[in-house]
């Protein structure tokens, strides 16, 4: 399964993003696989990459008719209360929600954000969305207040817009503490256009929600299990969104949502997301290697880290003068790896 230093071949990166898919643990697919935890989450930032361009360029003129918003919870590294306490905590560590967009007729997961829940991330998500629409629909969205501002912005009157508000009741019992709240009721309140009253409705796009904390470990409640940066969540949530659009089939619908959309004609399989990365990395990722350039704190200059995507890090390169020098250096370390090609003559003048 593995050839050289570690480097995955197809049958291990399909088996390792296919139990990413199904909800396993990092951890757990390290036991299961013998991956290192670094090979796996490079292959998972890899595919997460891979997955948002590929769908950012497919997904666009989409002729679905009612669309249905939501958010789900999830937290980066730790979860509020701890992280304002956390020493080490990176900026964006806390709540982190996650925005969905789910078209009712075909199921597609339309459009996905994560980042916090405000109004700035609700004009953004909103704006992605209308852009890969074909024409006008009915858009549902819970009593979240920023859908208020972010539909009205973008949308304004191009769009049949309702919210459906639910009211829960608060439990007080200490043992029930992790129970969902009872449901009290449920109102329809028209915004703008002309909705229908019949499809004003959020089921869809709740049921997507358990979707998502069953397939994807770090959603799942009362775990253990969560990211330290808020950029490999996202990839998580990209790969999810093409497992779930182009691989799963829905039982319902007995195609995958990507096929009903008519976004793809052919059932996707593992494999096939697999030759997609590739087809990626060999474009924009030379021979999976990446490089930062970072500044020395003690005594001046720059280094280069060198990132193998399925290798463990390599020792950084000192001693660069400027950043020219170090892109040069760069550039040079990149011609040796590429398949077919022979390193450039290079040199630092």
């Amino acid at each position: 399964m593995f050839h050289g230093m570690n480097k995955l071949d197809r049958e291990a990166r399909s088996k390792i993003l296919h139990l990413l898919c199904e909800g396993n643990s990092i951890r757990a697919i390290e036991r299961l696989t013998g991956a290192s935890k670094h090979t796996i989450t490079r292959l998972l930032i890899d595919a997460g990459r891979a997955c948002g361009e590929y769908q950012d360029r497919v997904l666009r003129n989409l002729p679905c008719k009612r669309i249905q918003l939501d958010e789900i919870w999830s937290f980066v590294y730790a979860k509020n209360d701890n992280a304002k306490h956390a020493k080490s905590a990176p900026a964006n560590a806390g709540d982190a929600w996650t925005w969905t967009a789910i078209c009712a007729d075909s199921k597609l997961l339309i459009s996905t954000l994560v980042g916090r829940r405000d109004t700035d991330y609700a004009l953004y998500f909103v704006d992605d969305l209308k852009s890969r629409l074909a024409h006008r629909v009915q858009v549902t969205s819970d009593g979240h207040r920023p859908y208020l501002i972010a539909m009205d912005t973008v949308f304004g009157d191009d769009a049949d817009y309702a919210m459906l508000i639910k009211t829960y009741g608060a439990d007080l019992q200490t043992e029930k503490r992790y129970s969902p709240a009872k449901f009290l009721s449920a109102r329809k309140t028209k915004i703008s256009g002309d909705p229908d009253p019949k499809h004003i409705s959020t089921s869809f796009a709740e049921r997507q929600n358990l979707t998502m904390r069953m397939h994807m470990r770090r959603f799942t409640r009362l775990t253990n299990a969560f990211y330290k940066k808020l950029e490999n969540l996202a990839y998580q949530v990209a790969l999810h969104q093409m497992f779930y659009n182009f691989v799963r089939v829905d039982q319902t619908l007995r195609v995958t949502p990507a096929m009903a959309a008519g976004v793809t004609d052919k059932l996707w399989e593992i494999g096939d997301l697999v030759a997609m990365i590739e087809a990626w990395e060999a474009e924009y990722a030379t021979a999976g290697i990446t490089y930062e350039i970072g500044e020395n704190r003690i005594g001046g200059g720059l280094f280069v880290k060198v990132l193998p995507r399925y290798e463990e890090p390599r020792e950084p390169v000192y001693g660069f003068k400027s950043r020219v020098e170090a892109e040069v250096w760069i550039e040079a370390d990149r011609a040796k790896h590429r398949p077919g090609r022979r390193p450039k003559a290079l040199s630092v003048n």
